[in-house]
């Protein structure tokens, strides 16, 4: 749930400190990118240099650097975070945030900041049990942050009770359960291929095409992002995945028809991006084929279409995503094919379009859906064009 994700982490004076050095080392761990901000208070309880290890990022202690004249932009590091987290949040930054107060760094970028915050309070019972501190609490859960109550135990002062800051394995949990249910597909399984095929001549040579995968892994990505468990059945790619899925290998057109026939059952979203052979060799060479012929034939049967097949498998709860790669009369073909192999969106692609299709990070794509409704975007990258196509399904589902 974290994974890629920008968080700011803010460090308040209190003992409960030395649990953030913990905290930060949890996520990264995840895959998050982590800052941390931490206050003068908090300095005295743990360094800077300990968290800008664990954090592999520089720590931010005020808005100006003396010694190296470097300035901390709040609004800028209140607009890159995705989330913020405060822990250990003080009673004296709760009632700081509460009441608007802006007095230091951490809490000039808590007023900057566009994305949910969510604060782990951390003090003595009677402090938080005290009026003000309950006050501030309400008034903080009214602007729409997030608390993660503190636990009960043994605090500081040698008390027992109320007060001490959640483990950092219970925040990372808290806050993963929280972006887990906000996330529109979750509980929904795809499936997303991507990719080439390579069809063998013998065992050196064969017939494939110029597909990178860039864009079947930028959509596999962007549906895990939105919750979907995925099965992503890729041809032979160099690209890496940058969310967490499961990832089937396959080279041939009949490997990857397979895969799709094997998974498809219980898929709820199915899209066709992998640029399947259409063709492959009847007979297969056993010893490599040596250069002694001056014409060389080689005769090719029809590969199984998998997109018509699983048009025909579908049922109605089930949708269907097709890729169209034309080069003439493209938007006639795509409409097509739509029709034809019963899908519910088609993604057009041409090639004569300057920056898309194989082996770009751009992409310029136009989208059909059953009712002929036409969508076309400009020139963008594969990431960019993977969210508009997850958008467009969204709108449907």
């Amino acid at each position: 749930m974290l994974r890629n994700k920008n968080i700011i982490l803010g460090v308040c004076g209190s003992i409960a400190a030395y649990k953030s050095a913990v905290l930060v080392r949890l996520l990264v761990k995840a895959g998050a990118n982590v800052k941390v901000i931490l206050t003068a208070d908090a300095a005295n309880f743990i360094t800077p240099l300990t968290l800008a290890t664990l954090s592999k990022n520089p720590v931010y202690t005020k808005y100006f650097e003396e010694e190296t004249g470097v300035w901390s932009n709040h609004v800028e590091l209140g607009l890159w975070a995705d989330y913020m987290i405060i822990a250990p949040a003080s009673a004296n930054t709760l009632s700081k945030m509460a009441n608007g107060i802006c007095d230091n760094l951490l809490s000039a970028v808590y007023l900057s900041a566009k994305c949910p915050v969510y604060f782990a309070p951390a003090m003595d019972l009677d402090m938080w049990k005290h009026e003000s501190t309950k006050e501030n609490v309400s008034k903080l859960l009214t602007f729409g942050n997030i608390m993660i109550a503190p636990t009960s135990g043994e605090l500081a002062s040698g008390l027992h009770g109320e007060g001490r800051m959640a483990e950092p394995e219970e925040i990372i949990s808290f806050i993963s359960a929280i972006i887990r249910k906000s996330l529109p597909l979750i509980g929904k399984k795809a499936m997303v291929t991507a990719g080439p095929t390579y069809e063998p001549i013998d065992p050196v040579r064969f017939i494939g095409n110029h597909s990178s995968g860039k864009m079947g892994f930028a959509i596999a990505d962007e549906l895990a992002r939105l919750g979907a468990e995925v099965v992503l059945i890729t041809g032979p790619t160099a690209e890496k995945n940058k969310q967490q899925l499961q990832r089937i290998d396959v080279i041939t057109a009949a490997e990857m028809l397979d895969a799709c026939t094997a998974n498809f059952k219980g898929t709820d979203i199915t899209v066709m991006s992998a640029a399947v052979a259409d063709y492959t060799p009847v007979n297969v060479a056993a010893q490599k084929i040596k250069k002694t012929e001056t014409v060389f034939q080689i005769e090719l049967k029809k590969t199984t279409d998998i997109l018509a097949q699983l048009g025909q498998l579908k049922d109605s709860n089930q949708f269907l995503v097709g890729f169209a790669l034309e080069t003439e009369n493209e938007e006639e073909h795509a409409k097509a094919k739509l029709i034809k192999k019963n899908l519910d969106l088609i993604v057009l692609n041409s090639l004569q379009d300057k920056g898309a299709g194989f082996k770009k990070d751009t992409n310029k794509i136009t989208i059909f859906n059953r009712s002929a409704d036409k969508t076309t975007y400009e020139m963008k990258s594969k990431v960019e064009v993977a969210k508009d196509i997850c958008l467009e399904i969204l709108k449907l589902i």
